[in-house]
């Protein structure tokens, strides 16, 4: 054990030297530009002293402009080695401990290997490069249906946002004009609501997510109901991802839909409570406020829209006297989750203020 133990602290401590990465406490570091001005604490230090060493080598490549990181080396961390030992020869991740009644081990596995594909992804810089990258694509690709959208994890029902979420990574991972991608792209613009978001389309009908479990009829969705803001967050970030399609209509559309929701209830009882909007993640998962204004950010808006600008003011006014924001609370429940979240804060801070559009 203790053999592992001293063979995973020397690769770690490789990667960290191919990186440029010290193990000594950083130097003061005076770089704040207008974006974190505002900002009580300058979150930089923090993030180059967590110990974290794609946290370090992300600040310093999206915060600090340093064009020496070579994101690759992230993939020989002994975190990232450990997921890829879990990945099983199709290219998928088991789910532990599936419920059948609920959904299908294969259709659990789906919503795993998504998981665990975002974490290497967002988490590590994997992308089609590496093998287990191309081979969690192949696996998923057996879910989608020839519409272009995938099934399963709701059962035998249309699912837009885990549809748009599977789809998202792939465009990160570099597969933005891959048949795949394009086909659940033409979907998710031929299935929008009336008012230009998205919805779970069994919610437009007032029925339960149960039906995912029973049945057989594929249940279609009235158009003429109100979006759902946590869907339709979701599946604009796939729009935003993607280099051609966030220069769309329907991504315009949906981004002034969605920026009128900030703070709301949702129309429908899937996560709807208000708070919602301040629960944070990292890779991100449902729609909260730190996701949506990296979408925005993502798209070009700056903080001369009012719904960037309110984001703004909220991570500015809301910053922990530590320099995180809710420190503890964030998710998944990691020791290093409070820290990505600050990243990914800096990111849209960052781009609220530098971007050129709106």
């Amino acid at each position: 054990m203790r053999t592992q133990r001293n063979a995973v602290a020397k690769r770690a401590r490789r990667v960290r030297e191919r990186l440029g990465l010290s193990d000594a406490p950083p130097r003061p570091v005076n770089v704040r530009g207008d974006w974190s001005a505002a900002l009580r604490v300058d979150p930089i230090p923090l993030l180059l002293g967590c110990g974290h060493p794609a946290i370090e080598a992300f600040t310093r490549r999206d915060l600090l402009d340093d064009r020496s990181v070579r994101v690759s080396d992230l993939w020989e961390l002994p975190e990232a080695c450990r997921v890829l030992a879990r990945q099983q020869p199709d290219g998928r991740w088991r789910y532990p401990n599936p419920k059948p009644e609920i959904r299908s081990v294969d259709d659990y596995d789906q919503l795993e290997t998504y998981r665990q594909l975002s974490g290497l992804v967002h988490r590590f810089g994997f992308d089609r490069r590496h093998p287990a990258v191309e081979a969690a694509k192949g696996f998923l690709a057996t879910f989608q249906t020839a519409d272009g959208d995938y099934r399963g994890i709701y059962g035998p029902q249309y699912t837009p946002n885990y549809s748009a979420a599977i789809t998202e990574v792939l465009i990160h991972a570099g597969y933005g004009r891959d048949p795949q991608v394009e086909a659940t792209m033409r979907w998710l613009v031929a299935v929008r609501q009336h008012d230009g978001g998205w919805a779970i389309p069994s919610r437009t009908r007032g029925e339960r997510l149960d039906v995912m479990r029973s049945g057989a009829e594929l249940v279609e969705p009235d158009r003429t109901r109100p979006s759902s803001h946590l869907v339709t967050g979701i599946v604009l970030r796939a729009f935003a991802a993607h280099p051609r399609r966030r220069r769309s209509a329907a991504a315009r559309d949906a981004a002034r839909w969605l920026a009128t929701r900030i703070f709301q209830r949702d129309h429908y009882p899937d996560h709807a409570a208000p708070s919602y909007w301040t629960v944070f993640s990292y890779p991100f998962w449902w729609t909260d406020l730190l996701s949506a204004l990296d979408t925005f950010t993502t798209l070009g808006w700056t903080s001369g829209d009012r719904a960037v600008a309110s984001g703004v003011e909220w991570f500015v006014e809301h910053q922990d006297p530590g320099g995180l924001w809710n420190p503890g609370r964030n998710r998944p429940k990691r020791p290093d989750s409070d820290h990505w979240v600050a990243l990914a804060i800096c990111r849209a801070l960052r781009r609220a203020g530098t971007a050129s559009g709106g």
